[in-house]
C-alpha cells in the first residue's frame, strides 16, 4: 500500500514508454504516408518528413528504418486493413452477396485512408526486388480472399456464376480508383462514394431473375 502524500516517481513505466514510443512512430508514419500520396514517393525525402514534424531524420530512421522500409510499412497497413475486412465479412451472418457487399464497402473506405491511398499509388517500380516480391505476395493474399467471397455467393446461389477471377479483378479495380480521385474535402464523403460504388457493383453481381 503506498504511503500517503508520498511523491509520484520521477520514472515513467515501461508501459508509459511503449506508449510514447508508438504514438511518435504512428506520428511519423502518418506524416510520411501523406507526403507520399501528395508528392510521390520519389519526390519525398525523409528530410521532408523530418522537418514537418520538427525532428530529425535520424529520428525516422530509429522508429521506422530507411525509406523504402518506411514505405512497405505504409503499404502493408493498407493491406492489412483490407486483410482484417475480408476476415471479418466471411465471419457474419447472411449469404455470400451479403457478406462481399460488407467487404467491397469496407474496401472503398480503406482506398479512401491514407494507407489505401498509398497501396494504390505505389508500383512495383519503387521497390526493391525483395520489396516487390513482398507488396505483390500480400496483394495475391487480397485477391484471393475476394475471389473466396465470390466462391461463396455463387456455391449458395446469391451471386451469378460468373468468372471468378475476372469479377475480382473488375471489384478491386473499380473499387481503387476513388484512393485517386476521392477529395476529402470535396462534396461527397467517403462513406457516401463507397455506398454509391457498392451499389452499382453489387447490382451487377446478382443472380437475373
Amino acid at each position: 500500500m503506498p504511503r500517503p502524500n508520498a511523491a509520484p516517481s520521477p520514472f515513467r513505466s515501461r508501459e508509459e514508454r511503449e506508449r510514447d514510443r508508438e504514438e511518435k512512430r504512428e506520428a511519423v508514419l502518418r506524416a510520411a504516408v501523406r507526403m507520399f500520396n501528395a508528392r510521390g514517393f520519389h519526390a519525398t525525402s525523409l528530410d521532408d518528413v523530418a522537418a514537418s514534424l520538427g525532428i530529425s531524420k535520424p529520428t525516422i530512421y530509429h522508429y521506422l528504418g530507411n525509406k523504402e522500409q518506411v514505405l512497405i510499412e505504409c503499404v502493408t497497413r493498407g493491406l492489412q486493413l483490407l486483410s482484417a475486412a475480408a476476415d471479418t465479412a466471411r465471419a457474419q451472418p447472411g449469404d455470400g452477396l451479403a457478406r462481399l457487399r460488407s467487404v467491397l464497402r469496407r474496401y472503398a473506405l480503406v482506398m479512401m485512408d491514407d494507407f489505401g491511398r498509398c497501396v494504390v499509388r505505389t508500383g512495383d517500380e519503387f521497390l526493391s526486388a525483395e520489396g516487390a516480391a513482398l507488396f505483390r505476395a500480400r496483394k495475391r493474399a487480397i485477391d484471393l480472399s475476394m475471389r473466396a467471397l465470390i466462391e461463396d455467393g455463387i456455391a449458395d446461389g446469391s451471386i451469378a456464376p460468373l468468372d471468378v477471377r475476372m469479377t475480382a479483378f473488375t471489384l478491386a479495380g473499380a473499387l481503387n480508383w476513388p484512393g485517386r480521385w476521392h477529395d476529402p474535402d470535396g462534396p461527397l464523403s467517403a462513406e457516401q462514394v463507397a455506398d454509391s460504388l457498392v451499389d452499382i457493383l453489387i447490382s451487377g453481381l446478382a443472380p437475373r431473375a
